[in-house]
């Protein structure tokens, strides 16, 4: 079901905004500490696989990013689509990020 992009829940908005500032610290405080991350086909579990990959996507392309459109899969999992334009093969790209949540924590993340 489509939602508003205000009715995505505080976890997820707040995520995002660190990821997207690129500041590591505010946006691994909202994984759990056995998160799976799935970025480009490959999986990154826990926090210190997670955090690694974040600080090498972080620098490997320069990007913007605009949230787009929500949705509400179930109780536990929300999809935040994004346009992105940078100088990454393609140039532009719209991609979901599926959140699973658990007790207001990240416990799964795809990017797809």
């Amino acid at each position: 079901m489509n939602i508003s992009l205000d009715r995505l829940p505080t976890t997820i908005t707040a995520y995002l905004i660190s990821h997207t500032a690129r500041d590591l610290d505010a946006a691994m405080r909202w994984y759990a500490t056995d998160a799976e991350v799935t970025d480009e086909g490959k999986t990154y579990h826990g926090r210190d696989e997670i955090r690694a990959w974040m600080a090498r996507s972080a620098g490997e392309y320069t990007y913007t990013t605009e949230l787009t459109g929500a949705r509400q899969v179930d109780d536990h999992t929300y999809v935040a689509t994004h346009h992105l334009e940078g100088n990454f093969p393609g140039g532009n790209v719209d991609l979901d990020f599926t959140f699973t949540l658990e007790d207001d924590v990240i416990t799964r993340l795809v990017i797809a």
